[in-house]
């Protein structure tokens, strides 16, 4: 991993936690200080509970991120949350084209490169979810889908500011199924390699690709190791703090 990239490990709670999950945040924030420097941890709640852990986790270094967004600022969308409501909300980040967005809400590459804009226009940082079904990677597809859910789903104008990738084999979530660290390692160089084509090395340099797909604090440091790996989107062992600093001690 490039120096100048600072491993991101962050949890994606999905349709999980109450107001008493702020006990877990708790948890996370009491240790920070042991990750600082080392990498950078962010809590992504469900959208009921961005303000309260944003205002909970202000001025210690757990960032707050939201789970999904609208593309548009505002309008006649019931039951949809913008970008600027999330950044007023407190949340510094956002999570958009996850693999259950695409499955479940159909959404499209477009799609999620609109979402990714609002996020920008907010203010926010996106993190956009790229990987495969199990069909594609059987049918030895893998880098062909992946190639084109980068190119469909980075907006121009992406840098290592603004937009991270979580590569995320869809087959992996919530299965107990990891690929091998091989598999890892040319997803990951494939991203990179097709970043680099579009942006340029440095961005492509600079860019951080998260790995996603039941990481657990048993596996994070052999997945955490692989080349081109900088960071884990991690979905349910993120829940509980214990589990999820687990994770982030891969880097310890």
């Amino acid at each position: 991993m490039a120096a100048a990239r600072r491993p991101l490990v962050a949890g994606n709670w999905k349709m999980n936690g109450l107001k008493g999950s702020i006990a877990e945040l708790d948890k996370v924030m009491a240790a920070a200080a042991d990750y600082t420097g080392k990498v950078e941890l962010m809590v992504c709640p469900p959208s009921t509970l961005v303000a309260q852990f944003a205002a909970r986790a202000q001025g210690s270094p757990i960032a707050i991120g939201a789970q999904d967004c609208h593309a548009e600022a505002a309008g006649a969308f019931t039951g949809d949350l913008s970008a600027e409501m999330l950044k007023d909300a407190g949340a510094v980040a956002v999570i958009v084209g996850h693999s259950e967005r695409r499955t479940y809400h159909k959404e499209t590459d477009a799609e999620v490169r609109a979402k990714a804009l609002a996020a920008w226009r907010a203010g926010l940082m996106a993190i956009v979810c790229v990987g495969e079904t199990k069909d594609e990677r059987v049918a030895g597809k893998t880098l062909e889908v992946v190639g084109r859910q980068v190119e469909g789903s980075l907006p121009d104008g992406t840098t290592p500011a603004n937009l991270v990738i979580a590569y995320e084999p869809v087959w992996a979530i919530g299965t107990g199924l990891t690929p091998t660290t091989a598999d890892v390692a040319e997803a990951h160089g494939f991203i990179r390699a097709e970043v680099a084509k579009r942006f340029g090395q440095a961005v492509a340099d600079g860019v951080r690709i998260q790995y996603g797909g039941s990481v657990k604090p048993s596996n994070a440091k052999e997945l955490m190791s692989v080349s081109d790996v900088d960071g884990a989107l991690v979905g349910g062992a993120s829940l509980k703090a214990d589990d999820f600093l687990g994770i982030a001690s891969a880097y310890l």
